[in-house]
């Protein structure tokens, strides 16, 4: 058997992790200044294990083919010959890795982040990249003999340990040599995707150092170059700067910085909920003006509570999945061809319907009912600064699990009733719902009690607005209940029946309502004006009575400002898409005007690009380019907190 070899190999992963160690101690050493509290060696300590998750990622991709290789049921592994090629395969791949961190060491005062496969970005267009380089390394030359006596080191420990020439036997060799590959094999998985198999979570990104702190400088602490660079690898593309139009255009049609002077008597609560799935096509109210045959609800409760409510029928998603939906809706960050969340620049501070409510004295909370760190969501909370997380950690009740997700949406929907009556007032909450998700269950009291219609989200719609009214039978008892305004909305549609929602531009339909049982706060009725999900943000703050400039590429739905256009940049993963007016532009990557239709034609079957000219087609391809450059302007730059 291959005991030798399994104990020289663990040897050998192990001075991985040990190096790995000692470059977290020099980044943590270079770069004190940005730990935000006094750097100690305890405060290491505690990144360092929050560390290993991501070192152990890293290092699974790194390690992949020195894995593999040591571990095949060869005959030959022993021989002197494989190993020296084990040692060179060992060797180039950790130390190309191993130096990334070193750059980092000193590049990150300057960067103020992790170099991701965007840093490149910042010099690929200069002309004297070997000059720079050698300035570079001069200048630091006291790091560049420290790298090469650790790696001098590393080969040192290396060659301590060795594998000895066997001749094994044939049957005990081969079987055991499998079962221990399809265990370490997992393993590596496992380790990639961060400690876990469950379906309920998605591989760790970057975002999930922040899960453990909301201070930048310590969560890059958390992270290592090369996972965040293999993690971001093919990330970056789709963001590039543009020079389309003059920043006097952007400041007068795109207005991104806007201001409000609603005047309120007491701040209000704000309560926020995105609903997991609840595509528009689901619910009676947004679709009054539709005309489906035969349409039918799956939102009764909803649907009732919109007939005191200001409703936008005429929205649509600027997000495709569930944590797109989080920095649309929170931070007015839509998501265009790739995922902000998932980019190389989503550490940054971004300025938020949370900042702001924190900078009037709110307290700020998010929920969700799945394991903590689920789909990312507890990294982008502490990156926007929510003061409380309450996940299924903190509702600590597994009995009310659903064996697939996390906690059912009724007992979660209740603990959140009974958190916000614990807290002082003003408060603002959002909760990210559960239970319309695959496999589309519900709980087993409530088998037969919603109609299963045509799809098998059909029942799980039904159950979490039943939930919803569960919910708003608790708030109704709660002093803080009248002063507070609700906000609906869904992250992004999912099962689809209707013909209608199955058009490229109906079927990115979004939901978005807004009550308050005191009609002082939120008006009544249906708006149907072009309305977007990053409109949520900016009309929260608006009715919260917040009066100096933000941030923000959508418009309160509240304010009815001439000088505000009503639009909505439609997510896709291939074009920039824009309704404006009578009109959907699309345009691609590069700025080619790809696509003009009218705003009626959804389905995109009739382009009039090259057919139909006129004053109001040629602004809004201009204001689509301006929101291109725009955007990418201040998500490259960092400019997404002012």
């Amino acid at each position: 058997m291959r005991i030798r070899e399994y104990v020289v190999f663990l040897y050998r992963i192990f001075l991985v992790y040990l190096f790995y160690a000692i470059a977290r101690g020099l980044f943590f050493a270079f770069n004190t200044d940005f730990m935000g509290e006094p750097a100690n060696i305890l405060l290491f300590l505690k990144l360092s294990f929050y560390g290993l998750q991501f070192d152990t990622a890293a290092i699974c991709y790194v390690n992949l083919l020195f894995i593999l290789l040591s571990l095949l049921p060869l005959r030959i592994n022993t021989k002197p010959t494989y190993q020296k090629t084990l040692f060179y395969v060992y060797f180039i791949t950790n130390g190309l890795a191993y130096l990334t961190n070193f750059i980092d060491v000193l590049y990150y005062p300057y960067s103020k982040s992790r170099l991701t496969s965007a840093s490149y970005a910042v010099i690929e267009n200069e002309q004297n990249k070997m000059v720079l380089l050698f300035n570079f390394l001069g200048m630091y030359w006291y790091v560049v003999l420290l790298f090469i006596f650790l790696i001098w080191l590393w080969i040192f420990l290396y060659k301590k340990v060795k594998v000895t020439e066997q001749h094994l036997p044939t049957k005990p060799y081969f079987i055991t040599s499998v079962l221990v590959f399809v265990l370490v094999g997992l393993g590596v998985l496992t380790g990639i995707r961060g400690g876990t198999l469950e379906h309920s979570s998605r591989p760790i990104n970057i975002v999930d150092a922040s899960r453990h702190t909301n201070i930048t400088g310590q969560a890059d602490a958390i992270l290592n170059t090369p996972f965040t660079l293999i993690r971001t690898l093919g990330k970056n593309k789709g963001f590039k700067e543009y020079h389309f139009v003059d920043e006097a255009y952007i400041n007068e049609s795109l207005k991104p910085i806007k201001q409000y002077n609603r005047e309120v008597a007491t701040k209000p609560n704000v309560v926020l909920f995105i609903l997991e799935s609840f595509g528009k096509e689901y619910w009676g109210c947004m679709n009054t003006k539709t005309n489906i045959p035969n349409f039918k609800s799956y939102t009764p409760f909803l649907d009732s509570l919109s007939v005191h409510s200001f409703v936008l029928d005429n929205a649509y998603c600027t997000g495709r999945q569930s944590i797109h939906g989080m920095s649309s809706m929170l931070a007015g960050i839509p998501t265009m061809q790739v995922a902000y969340t998932s980019s190389p620049f989503a550490q940054q501070k971004v300025q938020s319907i949370v900042s702001i409510a924190k900078e009037m004295g709110y307290d700020t909370s998010f929920f969700h009912s799945a394991p903590n760190g689920s789909m990312g969501f507890l990294g982008f909370s502490n990156i926007l600064g929510f003061d409380h997380y309450y996940g299924k950690n903190e509702y600590n009740n597994d009995a009310d699990d659903d064996g697939h997700w996390g906690i059912w949406d009724e007992p979660f929907f209740q603990y959140m009733c009974r958190t916000y009556s614990q807290k002082k007032q003003p408060f603002l909450g959002t909760i990210f719902t559960l239970s319309s998700h695959h496999p589309f269950q519900i709980p087993k009291q409530y088998e037969g009690k919603f109609p299963k219609g045509n799809l098998e989200i059909h029942q799980c719609i039904g159950y979490t607005d039943y939930a919803l009214k569960q919910f708003f039978e608790c708030a109704k008892k709660q002093p803080w209940y009248n002063n507070t305004i609700f906000a609906f909305v869904n992250d992004h549609p999912n099962q689809i029946y209707y013909d209608l929602y199955k058009e490229p531009i109906t079927g990115k339909g979004a939901a978005i309502m807004f009550y308050s049982p005191n009609p002082n706060l939120v008006p009544k009725g249906i708006n149907s004006d072009i309305t977007q999900q990053i409109d949520i943000y900016p009309s929260l703050v608006d009715l919260m009575g917040y009066h100096k400039p933000f941030r923000s590429w959508g418009r309160s739905v509240f304010a009815n400002l001439p000088d505000e256009t009503p639009r909505a940049f439609i997510s896709d993963a291939l074009m920039y898409q824009m309704m404006q007016g009578n009109y959907i532009y699309i345009i691609d990557e590069t700025g080619k005007v790809n696509g003009v239709y009218k705003k009626e034609d959804g389905a995109l079957k009739n382009n009039l690009l090259g057919k139909e000219d006129n004053a109001e087609i040629q602004k809004g391809i201009k204001d689509l380019k301006a929101f291109m450059q725009d955007y990418m302007d201040r998500i490259i730059n960092h400019k997404l907190n002012n």
